[in-house]
């Protein structure tokens, strides 16, 4: 990230605090704690050790789950991309699923799951799927045809064209989905624990939210914002990684 833009983020989260912390000590205390009171929640809690447990938790499920989705998602948009009788067949199924809420499909994850680890990396699971199935196939057939052909021209097998030109070409377009992905499965893990989990920082907002402690209730959204900030930053300093050829040169 460059000084410039990290300098701007600081200013506004610094102005943003400035803000919540005005406006938690002249509004009513129970509907927005100030900001300084949330700290020292979000500080009590982490004092103790008791979230720690349950970031772990959730860190497990939304591992899992998201790894899964990124490999599975990335092959199939492959496929997708690549074959259009697979796109015929599968893809009204992806985009019909892309935007079902992804808890209707609790009671049925309960069927064949159960209430436990299971059901919580299916939930992040199909929260971050078939948004990168979507981009995969989405940059498969961005490709230009030139590069298959010319390929195709020097002899490669369908395996070459795989591995050397779809999907070098595809990457930005199968990173974008990634990211997306993960925000998908931070927000689903984070629903899928509120209503269908008993450990996890769902889990925990659940159990504040039923005590009314805002404070508390702010504090583990903190952590929470934090954790999908880190994710995100690690899928772009991936991406980085991967595409950084096709950034312009000075």
């Amino acid at each position: 990230m460059p000084i410039g833009d990290a300098r701007h983020d600081l200013f506004a989260l610094l102005i943003g605090g400035v803000v919540w912390e005005i406006a938690g000590q002249t509004l009513h205390y129970s509907f927005l704690p100030p900001l300084s009171n949330v700290l020292r929640a979000a500080l009590g809690l982490l004092a103790s050790g008791q979230i720690l447990g349950y970031v772990a938790a959730s860190l497990v499920s939304l591992v899992i789950g998201y790894g899964l989705a990124a490999s599975g998602g990335i092959l199939l948009g492959l496929l997708m991309g690549r074959y259009r009788t697979v796109e015929y067949v599968i893809e009204p199924y992806v985009g019909a699923l892309l935007t079902a809420p992804k808890l209707v499909f609790v009671p049925i994850l309960y069927a064949f799951l159960g209430i436990g680890r299971g059901i919580q990396v299916a939930v992040v699971f199909l929260s971050a799927f078939f948004i990168i199935v979507i981009n995969t196939m989405a940059g498969i057939r961005s490709v230009d045809a030139s590069w298959i052909e010319m390929a195709r021209a020097f002899g490669a097998k369908e395996r070459q064209l795989f591995w050397k030109v779809l999907l070098p070409g595809a990457l930005p377009l199968i990173m974008a989905g990634l990211r997306l992905g993960m925000g998908r499965a931070v927000k689903g893990m984070i629903r899928g624990e509120m209503y269908i989990a008993l450990f996890g920082m769902g889990a925990l907002l659940r159990k504040y939210g039923s005590r009314f402690d805002s404070e508390s209730v702010f504090a583990i959204l903190l952590v929470v914002v934090a954790l999908a900030l880190v994710c995100s930053y690690a899928v772009q300093l991936v991406e980085r990684r991967l595409t950084g050829w096709t950034e312009p040169r000075p």
